[in-house]
């Protein structure tokens, strides 16, 4: 009601003085401008646009083998997409087996300084194609090229020498039950020896690799690998 007789009493002031009529409008116009910029601050959205993060883990399927890879273990930029590939390169660190954190950036004046003893086990799942599986190649292939003779290094591990002259010359074949694993392992040298350990998971061949070292706790390395394999395949694996 106030508005209305305010209106009324301008209306009649404009009739008396044509100035006013101007006045006015730009009282109309000042208030018009307020409203807007009151509706226009409540409405404004308050949240900011963030670029969408990859997500944690991506489903990859290898071989026709559907794997759940952790993202951040990926170490090829170009595999990091689900869907069908031929071959993923992961790492992890050991024993948390955790993804690595992203590399650093390292200059010539600090490399000597980042240079660190392998933490890492690294695991590549390819396709196979139909070729001859890891355990079958322990039976049959392997034993074409080992030395008679077995050494126990470690409790319940042993050791077996490949022939010099062999295809594996240099290397040496660790074995063991509880748990399992089998594993060709490089002789240190000039670098420090590296072991390969093999397994088939349906359409895909697991690959892992680790320091010949690290055979000293060869157990946890063994729990590691099926570890790693069990929570990539997930429960129904």
């Amino acid at each position: 009601m106030t508005l209305l007789s305010t209106a009324q009493h301008l209306a009649r002031d404009t009739r008396r003085d044509p100035r006013s009529h101007m006045i006015l409008i730009m009282i109309a116009v000042t208030i018009t401008a307020c409203a807007v910029a009151l509706v226009a601050y409540l409405l404004w959205p308050t949240w900011v646009a963030r670029p969408a993060g990859a997500p944690d883990r991506l489903p990859v399927s290898v071989g026709a083998t559907l794997f759940n890879v952790p993202t951040a273990a990926i170490r090829r930029k170009i595999q990091r997409h689900s869907g069908p590939q031929e071959r993923v390169d992961l790492s992890f660190v050991f024993p948390s087996l955790e993804p690595p954190d992203a590399p650093k950036h390292v200059s010539a004046d600090t490399i000597e300084e980042k240079v660190q003893p392998i933490d890492r086990i690294f695991l590549s799942i390819s396709a196979h194609h139909d070729t001859l599986a890891p355990d079958a190649r322990v039976r049959t292939i392997y034993p074409r090229y080992l030395a008679q003779a077995a050494t126990l290094v470690e409790d319940g591990l042993t050791m077996r020498m490949f022939r010099d002259g062999s295809p594996y010359a240099n290397e040496d074949l660790f074995s063991a039950t509880t748990p399992g694993l089998n594993a060709r392992c490089s002789r240190d040298g000039q670098t420090p020896g590296m072991c390969l350990s093999e397994r088939r998971v349906d359409g895909a061949d697991l690959t892992f690799r680790f320091p010949r070292s690290w055979l000293s706790q060869w157990r946890d390395v063994a729990n590691a690998m099926d570890r790693l394999t069990a929570q990539m395949r997930g429960p129904k694996g």
